[in-house]
């Protein structure tokens, strides 16, 4: 009796002894990590919708910051194994011994798979909570089953707040230079007045419009410069488009990196376009990130068709 009395008081204090863990202190390593792959973070939530501060925080949790094995030799930050995988395989010991994990060619690969993995039906009602919802997006990932660690949802919100990654779940652009380790961030050496050198670091911002990438031209940016800059063959960025891939571009022209919808954002369901002096057809396709012919067709139209100042045009 005086045993079954001790167990008693012995459970009653387990909440206050596990709300008594110290808190994730900050150190150097956990910084430098975040740091490095941040942009590459609010790439991915811009992409999939995904908070930027639960994949850095499932990121540097699930890889060491970068310095676990898996992540150093494979690519693998967030520990996701084979199940359906078709690349290349690595075995490490796990919850079990000699588990499949995937490997990756690139850290990029690594945060773009694990994207898609939570873009499973498993995960699906964590993307009915709000971006800026966190805590709701940890603890949710621990009900769907995402890690066995009983204190895992603990660990990911405690690491956001010590590390302040909730502000990036607000962001609306990144240093695309961060992303996939490319150079978008140009520097050009310019002899100033008193003849010594000045650097100016130049580079485009990208932007997100109906779900797709996309960065307004500078004066003399073609499709290569921009192919190059960004790492995407300029005869995609030109088809992507609808353009020759010699057209001369014009500063101000929007270009995208994907191939456009067939219709706007569900926002102009009902808010048809007012056509204003100057505007083309094709103006009106890359301003709300639609294709031309679907534009077209949309408005029971055809390019020999030509319209005027206050003309409405369907976009959606």
């Amino acid at each position: 009796m005086i045993r079954k009395a001790y167990l008693i008081i012995i459970l009653a204090f387990i909440p206050c002894i596990l709300s008594a863990l110290p808190p994730v202190k900050w150190n150097q390593r956990y910084q430098s990590y975040i740091d490095r792959y941040k942009d590459l973070a609010i790439c991915e939530m811009l992409r999939h919708g995904i908070p930027a501060s639960i994949t850095l925080a499932q990121g540097v949790l699930e890889s060491g910051a970068g310095e676990s094995e898996l992540a150093r030799r494979s690519n693998n930050h967030f520990g996701i194994k084979c199940h359906d995988w078709t690349g290349a395989k690595t075995y490490h010991d796990d919850d079990e011994t000699g588990e499949c994990f995937r490997v990756y060619k690139s850290v990029y690969d690594s945060y773009e798979d694990h994207s898609k993995f939570l873009g499973r039906s498993r995960y699906s009602r964590l993307f009915s909570l709000s971006r800026t919802d966190y805590k709701g997006w940890a603890r949710g990932l621990k009900s769907c089953g995402y890690a066995t660690n009983p204190k895992y949802a603990q660990l990911l919100i405690d690491i956001i707040e010590c590390y302040n990654l909730s502000p990036l779940d607000r962001a609306k652009s990144y240093n695309p230079a961060n992303v996939r380790g490319g150079s978008s961030s140009v520097v050009v050496s310019r002899k100033n007045s008193s003849g010594g050198t000045s650097v100016a670091r130049t580079g485009h911002e990208v932007k997100m419009n109906n779900r797709n990438y996309y960065i307004i031209a500078r004066q003399g940016d073609t499709f290569k410069s921009i192919g190059k800059e960004f790492d995407i063959s300029y005869r995609k960025l030109a088809r992507y488009n609808e353009r020759d891939r010699r057209d001369v571009l014009r500063p101000g022209d929007i270009i995208y990196f994907e191939k456009k919808r067939t219709k706007a954002d569900k926002k102009y369901k009902k808010r048809p376009h007012v056509v204003r002096a100057g505007e083309s057809m094709y103006d009106i396709a890359q301003k709300y990130g639609v294709r031309l012919k679907s534009l077209y067709k949309k408005n029971h139209m055809t390019p020999a068709n030509t319209i005027r100042v206050g003309d409405r045009i369907r976009v959606y």
